[in-house]
Order: C-alpha cells, then structure tokens, then sequence
C-alpha cells in the first residue's frame, strides 16, 4: 500500500505505525479515539502521533500499559506530572526541544503554567484514563 507524503496539517490527520512500521493516516473527526480501536483492533502493537495544545490542566490522569511515550515540547511551560510509589513526581518542562519519557504503565498528566504545545508519540494500547492515579 503507497501513502500520500503530503504535506499534511498533524491537528487535521495523524499517522498511525502499525508493529511492521507502516504507517496509515486518520483523519481527526469527533470519534477520533472510539475510531481507532474499531479501525485497529485493541490498537495493539500500534504507535499515535499526535500534537496538543492546551492551557489547562488536564482534567484525568492516563497511562499506557503497552510502552512508554514521548512528550516533546514544541513550545510553553509545563510540569509534567507522574505517579510513582504512590506519590506525584513532577518534571518542568520549559525548554523549546526537551522532552519527557514516561515509563510505560505509569499514570500521569500535566499541569502547564502557560499555552503549551507538545508532540506526542504514544504505544496507544490499552491506554486508560481516570480521575485519580490507581
């Protein structure tokens, strides 16, 4: 199967790594994560590339079972905030070009102190979200 090599608008359509490295391209649409587990079963073995900009905190805290993921700062400041042995351990993020690596099956969220734009590469099975750490 070919791809189109664009250019594409990553707010607009997202590629999809399947476990052989191919990549497939969504489109965002209302339904964007329902979808993704009805286009890729169980989404397994499967990375999401995606980029979020957001001002507030983020309302959950998520984790991701199957691998760890990589938040890149495009732009902004922002505590990132991770679960460990029952307490919160926060890493600023303030650098233009630094990133985090949260260890897979550790909950976290973010907490910015300003606009913020991070680019995210996620093992996207499995992913839950919650109010509170478990």
């Amino acid at each position: 199967m070919s791809i189109d090599p664009g250019p594409h608008l990553l707010d607009h359509t997202r590629p999809i790594f399947s476990p052989t490295g191919d990549a497939r391209l969504k489109a965002v649409t209302p339904n964007f994560y329902e979808e993704l587990g009805q286009d890729f079963p169980d989404f397994a073995g499967h990375i999401l590339l995606q980029r979020f900009e957001f001002s507030d905190p983020w309302p959950t805290w998520e984790i991701h079972p199957k691998g760890h993921e990589f938040v890149y700062l495009l732009s902004g400041d922002v505590d990132f905030v991770l679960w460990e042995n029952g307490q919160e351990k926060t890493v600023r993020v303030n650098e233009p070009g630094s990133y985090v690596m949260v260890p897979k099956n550790t909950w976290h969220t973010a907490r910015p102190h300003k606009k913020t734009s991070m680019l995210f590469v996620t093992a996207g099975e499995g992913t839950m979200n919650a109010e509170q750490p478990a």
